[in-house]
């Protein structure tokens, strides 16, 4: 089944239609400064819900993902300090150690929620000599210009630039700071390098004297090592549209020719409050805060579910309670389906199964994906048929549903005592025995299931 994704650049879903049904795709990992929050983590859910769709369609996958560990500075328009410099001197700790430390936590978290690893995770600082050469070609090509301040790309060269942003020429250069180089020739152009001052701590030589990347242009390089000249999906967070992506096109076209991205799309924000979940504002909360307030990650990814990615999703707790509510639901569904004893028509799953597809392929539509999940396990009859259906599923979903086990019950020694005589009434052959005691246990608000060997599983009511 093909999969169709909104494009943000032409405004419409298209198909990804791959090169020997290889889906390119590249994401905009983090800037590893400082803790991930929950709407940081959203961004990344998405990212693996796109790499899963891709797969569960029957796509194989190249997925490339940065680690910006230099470049991104306070500002995203090139105004302000280095975030990775600011964390270095709150921390008195050097970048490296900045960036291990906080790329552990954001990796240990995303291992928590189920999201897979990419085939590719690179550090800007893992590429310096790409980054230099993809500059040095931009130049060679007329697209860029420098300054005493460091190495500048020219938009007026590119005469679609502003168009994912959706914003044209004019507007682009009047909204753009001017603060930094007088020799800038358009308020809008971008550094792809920065002649570094003396005190600046991340720097490597240059051509055009020892500096360091700015932040746009690490995706680029990073992508066009891993990915080449074509790459089929590109995402990150709607903030990315009118800066970041911008200048991203701009510096592919300038290196390649021709244009290297097919589709662009875009996640929206976690609102917090009323407004956006946002470390300068304080309004942060971490996964490890969340499972601190004994949330387990499968609820907070059960509830990123229930949004579309391209829609803000509004946290609260009184939401994450229903997730947490409704995962120990589907849970208990699930096993009553595992021990089910009934069967499934293959005409009424692969009914099922192709309704899922189609949410999956339509716009990675999670919301409408998962309703099919609760459709099959509320709505038949308990079968080892749904169970595996449900396993399927999430190969999408990543919900650990084959994880699920049954509860540990603290099992009253009454009860304990009362099924171990049914069990020796039954090796007896005393079958009615066995029958009332079954009863007595039933009526003591817990059910007894037979299992093979005489052997038996209690269960709460």
């Amino acid at each position: 089944m093909e999969l169709k994704v909104f494009n943000s650049l032409t405004k419409t879903k298209q198909a990804v239609r791959p090169i020997n049904n290889t889906v390119n795709f590249y994401f905009c990992g983090p800037t590893v400064y400082w803790f991930q929050h929950i709407g940081n983590m959203r961004a990344f859910f998405v990212m693996d819900s796109m790499r899963r769709a891709v797969k569960y369609l029957g796509y194989n996958i190249n997925h490339v993902m940065n680690i910006t560990d230099v470049g991104h500075m306070t500002s995203d328009e090139d105004s302000g300090e280095d975030k990775m410099e600011v964390a270095s001197k709150r921390e008195h700790k050097s970048p490296e150690e900045i960036a291990k430390f906080y790329w552990d936590l954001c990796h240990s978290d995303m291992k928590d929620l189920n999201i897979e690893d990419p085939e590719h995770i690179c550090p800007a600082t893992f590429v310096i000599k790409e980054i230099i050469d993809f500059v040095q070609k931009i130049l060679d090509n007329g697209y860029g210009y420098i300054t005493k301040n460091g190495v500048y790309f020219d938009t007026s060269k590119y005469p679609n630039y502003g168009k994912l942003g959706g914003m044209n020429q004019n507007e682009k250069r009047f909204g753009a700071r001017i603060e930094v180089d007088e020799e800038k020739r358009n308020p809008a152009d971008f550094v792809l390098w920065v002649i570094a001052k003396d005190n600046h701590i991340q720097k490597w030589d240059s051509p055009w004297g020892v500096g360091y990347p700015g932040w746009h242009i690490e995706c680029s390089a990073i992508g066009n090592k891993f990915l080449g000249e074509h790459i089929d999906l590109h995402g990150g967070g709607v903030e990315h549209k009118t800066v970041h992506h911008e200048n991203e096109i701009a510096q592919n076209y300038a290196r390649c020719g021709h244009e290297v991205v097919d589709i662009w799309f875009h996640l929206e924000h976690l609102m917090f409050d009323g407004g956006k979940m946002s470390k300068s504002k304080g309004a942060i909360y971490t996964l490890s805060s969340l499972k601190e307030r004994g949330y387990s990650p499968m609820d907070l990814r059960l509830f990123y579910l229930s949004a579309h990615y391209s829609k803000p999703q509004n946290f609260t707790f009184d939401a994450l309670n229903s997730a947490k509510e409704s995962y120990k639901n589907l849970s208990r569904l699930l096993l009553n389906h595992k021990n089910g004893t009934n069967h499934i028509e293959q005409s009424k799953i692969d009914e099922l199964k192709q309704k899922f597809s189609e949410y999956v392929a339509d716009d990675v539509n999670s919301p409408l994906a998962l309703s099919v999940l609760w459709d099959a396990l509320k709505n038949y009859p308990f079968s080892v048929d749904i169970y595996n259906l449900a396993l399927d599923f999430d190969h999408f979903l990543g919900l650990r549903l084959a994880e699920i086990k049954p509860a540990k019950l603290d099992i009253p020694k009454e009860i304990i005592d009362l099924a171990e005589e049914r069990k020796s009434a039954r090796n007896n052959k005393d079958y009615a025995t066995s029958d009332l005691l079954r009863d007595r246990i039933s009526e003591l608000g817990y059910i007894i299931t037979d299992k093979p060997k005489n052997e038996y599983e209690l269960s709460k009511k």
